[in-house]
């Protein structure tokens, strides 16, 4: 592409955690004008153009699009609280299919590219891990809600990309701490936390995440594609991982299993997913653990 033509990139739930760090990332580029929205008055990150707009709302979203004309919606934004999904069944499915079909809506009069997030969470995690080829199957109500988005995306008419991700983790300057801060704090806090042993995934470093997006708009691929860490492991080895790495008391963690936290939401235990065709038609790389936490303890300076 011609260094001069610029990439007008829109992102929505850009206060949200995976939000805020696109928005850090395509901030920086000489080559992406940039947009900012989510539902909040303000945006949680200054000198970035900002405007509130609420996907729930169909002519708020459509005026947005149409005024903007962005060549790609980064769309972010998700009801992501798996148990609260099973509670708030209208207001998941508003956010994450509803939205998502008003956002196509406007996206396909102009031509837009919508990189929609979806989850592992579309499985039931009987035979994981996953690729893209892989039969649906949720055993939750979020589950269920993401997988219709991306049937929503597939019979819309618009240019689409679906980027398959599980246990995102990483720094969003403004958002509450991820599954890595959780641990840290806990255990430095001198506090047992309860770790289940059964559920089995990819843990996907968020950064790698934006790497995985910026491959989309850069490549400008549409379909299915699988965005995951290189190590598939527990929940409860992954925590050992962190603590052993910043050099944390493991007496602390309590392995339990998932059946023992009686959660209103069913979860799928042995999933992940498969990043072959990433790193084959992307060039797609992800970090290891132990890269991704040594840059967290550098940007966290601890």
């Amino acid at each position: 592409m011609n260094g001069l033509v610029k990439n007008r990139i829109l992102i929505t739930g850009s206060n949200g955690m995976l939000g805020q760090r696109t928005v850090q990332f395509y901030s920086s580029r000489d080559n992406v004008e940039l947009l900012a929205t989510s539902v909040e008055e303000k945006s949680f990150i200054d000198s970035v153009e900002y405007i509130s707009s609420d996907i729930k709302n169909r002519d708020s979203i459509k005026k947005l699009i149409h005024d903007y004309c962005p060549d790609f919606i980064v769309h972010t934004a998700a009801f992501t609280n798996v148990d609260l999904s099973e509670k708030l069944r209208e207001d998941a499915w508003k956010i994450n299919v509803k939205g998502v079909e008003y956002i196509a809506e406007a996206a396909r009069a102009i031509d837009a590219h919508i990189i929609h997030i979806s989850t592992d969470y579309i499985f039931d995690g009987k035979d994981g891990p996953y690729d893209e080829n892989a039969i649906p199957d949720p055993v939750g109500y979020y589950g269920r809600t993401k997988l219709a988005s991306e049937n929503t995306l597939r019979i819309s008419g618009t240019f689409f990309t679906i980027l398959r991700t599980n246990v995102l983790y990483g720094i969003a300057p403004n958002s509450r701490p991820d599954f890595v801060r959780w641990v840290l704090n806990s255990l430095r806090n001198n506090e047992q936390i309860r770790i289940v042993k059964d559920q089995i995934n990819n843990p996907t470093f968020i950064d790698d995440l934006v790497q995985g997006i910026n491959k989309i708009v850069e490549f400008r691929k549409t379909g299915v594609y699988n965005i995951g860490g290189q190590e598939f492991l527990s929940r409860l080895d992954f925590t050992n991982r962190i603590a052993d790495f910043f050099k944390l008391n493991k007496k602390l963690i309590q392995p339990i299993t998932t059946e023992e936290l009686k959660q209103p939401a069913r979860r799928p235990l042995k999933s992940g997913l498969l990043i072959l065709k990433s790193e084959t038609e992307l060039g797609y790389k992800p970090h290891t653990i132990t890269e991704s936490l040594a840059a967290m303890r550098k940007e966290l300076n601890l």
